[in-house]
């Protein structure tokens, strides 16, 4: 079974400096229709503007996923980590026993696109932790590679969950398929482009949570077509 989370439908806040778009309830946008998905709390994508971002906040307890589309994201948090995400990198952040941290897009002209993403953890009250790194074009073309998982496979970052991200970036008329193991669920989300999922159109923006589906099958119906996969118990 199939459910479409239909992009038009996702809470929408265009602050100026900050166009967002909220899959799950979040912040000022309340859906109790719209929670999450199993451990999946938060998909945000944000449109932040130039010379803008966000300012020194605190998390706790939550494992947060950066993955940025377009230009460049400067990061700063309480455990001493510096560091610029760009397109290709996946930024893991457990927030743990409580973590302040900012995000600021230091480009005098070009907007950061970028998509973040909250996983409940297994467990309250875990150390802070910081983790990034890229993953190629090559390795996401035409196939799932395996971005985030509970014990870091195939050089994925590491969450502290039972769940699998995997990032895909599909052609025009090539099919990837995923197989869901027994009792688990998934939830798919465009980024950009257009795919049928299980011959049910997706364009960008639009998520789908998979039940009791064997096999997830992706084909490409615009050219680079990014997909995000979410394989959840």
């Amino acid at each position: 079974m199939i459910t479409i989370r239909p992009a038009a439908e996702r809470g929408h806040f265009n602050h100026g400096w900050l166009d967002t778009y909220h899959s799950f309830s979040f912040a000022d946008y309340w859906d109790p229709k719209h929670m999450g998905y199993r451990s999946l709390r938060v998909i945000n994508e944000d449109k932040v503007a130039p010379h803008q971002g966000f300012g020194t906040h605190p998390h706790r307890d939550m494992e947060i996923i950066t993955y940025v589309l377009e230009g460049a994201l400067a990061h700063k948090d309480s455990m001493g980590t510096g560091s610029v995400i760009r397109p290709g990198e996946v930024q893991r952040m457990s927030a743990g026993t409580g973590v302040l941290h900012s995000e600021f897009n230091n480009s005098p002209s070009e907007q950061v696109h970028l998509l973040q993403i909250w996983i409940l953890p297994e467990r309250r009250g875990l150390p802070p932790s910081y983790e990034q790194k890229n993953f190629s074009t090559e390795e996401k073309l035409n196939r799932f590679r395996l971005i985030a998982s509970p014990s870091g496979d195939q050089g994925s970052v590491t969450i502290h969950q039972d769940a699998k991200l995997s990032a895909a970036i599909i052609e025009e008329g090539k099919t990837v398929p995923y197989e869901l193991g027994m009792g688990r669920s998934a939830w798919v989300q465009v980024a950009r482009g257009e795919i049928s999922l299980n011959g049910k159109g997706l364009t960008a923006g639009d998520g789908a949570a998979v039940e009791n589906e064997a096999v997830v099958t992706i084909k490409g119906l615009a050219d680079s077509s990014e997909v995000l996969l979410f394989d959840l118990v």
